[in-house]
């Protein structure tokens, strides 16, 4: 059985960063906004795993409106910003934020600045890939190991190499060095 929605609700979306702030004013001016159903959570806008933000972008029905009173309430960064307006309007509903005019997706200003947004989404990715890669550069120029450590040091690997030649067991091995086998078997196929 499908479910319906009532065309055109208004939803909204409050957050705050710590447990030491109020959702009052957001409350309360989302409330003015007529939003009939208000999604809220107290959690960094740097997590992933904003759970009621997921559970109302998953239930998005066409004619939907989301509302938050400030733009970062939603995101943290342009990029996330730009994705997740873009999940909204790729539901067929809308995206508005009530101190910020211009981020209303159903004017042609506001789509303009979605289109925008979505060019400096890109720069911005982009620019976070390149300062990634020099980074590294300057990391392995400098002799440091990228990735996680290594789970056995040298001397671990060369006797463990030996003992696999003298007929050892992965297994054996494995519960004596405590890896899985797959590292062990890594290290003696690698000889």
């Amino acid at each position: 059985m499908t479910q319906t929605h009532p065309q055109n609700r208004r939803l909204g979306y409050a957050r705050v960063s710590t447990y030491g702030q109020t959702l009052d004013a957001q409350l309360e001016q989302l409330r003015g906004a007529e939003c009939t159903k208000i999604y809220r959570e107290k959690v960094t806008g740097a997590h992933n795993d904003r759970r009621e933000l997921l559970k109302m972008l998953k239930g998005l029905a066409p004619g939907d409106v989301v509302t938050v009173t400030r733009i970062d309430r939603l995101a943290r960064s342009t990029f996330d910003l730009f994705a997740t307006v873009k999940q909204i309007v790729d539901a067929k509903a809308q995206f508005r934020s009530l101190a910020e005019p211009w981020a209303d997706t159903g004017t042609s200003t506001g789509r303009l600045m979605i289109a925008v947004l979505g060019g400096l989404a890109d720069v911005e990715r982009d620019l976070i890939r390149t300062r990634t890669a020099e980074g590294r550069s300057r990391a392995q120029k400098r002799g440091q190991h990228m990735g996680r450590p290594p789970k056995l040091t040298g001397a671990q690997k060369a006797e463990a190499r030996r003992r696999r030649a003298h007929g050892a067991t992965l297994d054996e091995l494995a519960r004596s060095y405590g890896v899985g086998k797959s590292t062990i078997s890594r290290i003696t196929v690698a000889t």
